[in-house]
């Protein structure tokens, strides 16, 4: 496998030449700003470079590349694989209700006898991610790694972008599959929150969407931790996510805010919130998250190597919302493990 990163500005334009890699084996992944929606020349010019390859990408919060993190630019990663055959697929997210659908049909559609790994990247805001991840877990065999993440729009949960099939997409999710004994797929997850707060039951909800805890409405419950901030709500509610536990278990799952409706007085979350789970809020310790940063990096596992290996790394906008100009932190500590 031959690896080459860049990036692109609009301002300055591409910080490096394209490598003429292009095949049906090279795979292409772009991370850009939203603002690349209205000004799309650059994708073009990497999607006309790359006509027979692979390429996908999403909008964000943010571009890391190498140990820095930008704004308003692209990062490109372009992967040529000697052996390892390479597929994509997309599909269409019209509301959250679809999320399963969608992760099954990308299953279904890249499925094979030799598929090693799926990595996905999906609309970000009007999704439940949970049902996404069950759709592709449910469709493909346990021996698949499925790893990926959701689109970002900075801190304005509006409207995201994918890039798949060499357009750029709202409301989709692209995926890309690996295959063959060759390639090598590691992957690694962890927080860094701490719990505050007494543990609240979910009284009622539906799929992603918490209407009540202990008998009241989650909105109300929210907006009396938030405070002053509550005003703020959605963007405000990414420095304070929800744990969420099933009874009997002592380690929970992160759950972040999309959106609130102030009619009904709930919040939508980026996965699953079910009935009869306890919840806790959860707030900022900037150490645990940047070590928690790296010990992501270790739960991969890959070892010291002379092979070529290509990092793709997403964190969450809350995480950089509260540590600011410390956030190249988190990735100085992913980068030291690898």
């Amino acid at each position: 496998m031959e690896i080459k990163t860049f990036t692109h500005d609009m301002v300055d334009g591409w910080s490096a030449p394209f490598p003429d890699w292009d095949s049906d084996r090279t795979l292409v992944v772009v991370f850009g700003a939203p603002e690349y929606r209205d000004d799309q020349l650059g994708l073009k010019e990497i999607v006309e470079a790359y006509p027979s390859s692979h390429v996908v990408g999403c909008s964000t919060a943010g571009e890391i590349h190498g140990r820095v993190i930008r704004d308003r630019s692209l990062a490109v990663a372009v992967a040529r694989f000697d052996a390892t055959r390479v597929a994509s697929t997309w599909t269409s997210i019209d509301q959250s209700t679809q999320s399963f659908a969608a992760g099954s049909a990308i299953g279904r559609n890249l499925m094979a006898d030799d598929l090693k790994a799926v990595i996905v990247l999906s609309e970000g805001v009007g999704i439940n991610g949970t049902d996404l991840v069950k759709g592709l877990t449910r469709t493909l065999p346990e021996h698949v790694v499925v790893t990926g993440g959701l689109a970002g729009d900075g801190d304005r949960l509006e409207s995201t972008w994918i890039l798949a099939d060499g357009v750029l997409r709202t409301g989709a999710a692209a995926a890309v599959g690996l295959y063959g004994d060759l390639v090598d797929v590691r992957y690694g997850s962890k927080g860094g929150w701490d719990i505050f707060g007494p543990e609240r039951l979910v009284t009622h909800s539906v799929g992603n969407v918490l209407y009540e805890l202990d008998g009241r409405p989650a909105l109300d419950l929210y907006t009396e931790y938030l405070g002053d901030l509550a005003a703020s709500l959605p963007s405000s509610g990414l420095l304070f996510p929800l744990s969420i536990r099933q009874h009997g278990d002592t380690k929970g799952l992160v759950r972040t805010i999309l959106g609130v409706d102030h009619d009904d007085r709930s919040l939508t979350f980026a996965g699953d919130v079910p009935t009869g789970t306890y919840a806790r809020l959860m707030q900022a310790n900037f150490d645990r998250l940047i070590d928690g940063a790296g010990e992501a990096a270790l739960q991969t596992g890959i070892e010291s190597s002379s092979r070529p290996t290509l990092s793709l790394a997403i964190s969450c906008v809350g995480r950089r919302l509260l540590l600011g100009d410390r956030t190249e932190e988190e990735v100085e500590a992913t980068l030291d493990v690898l």
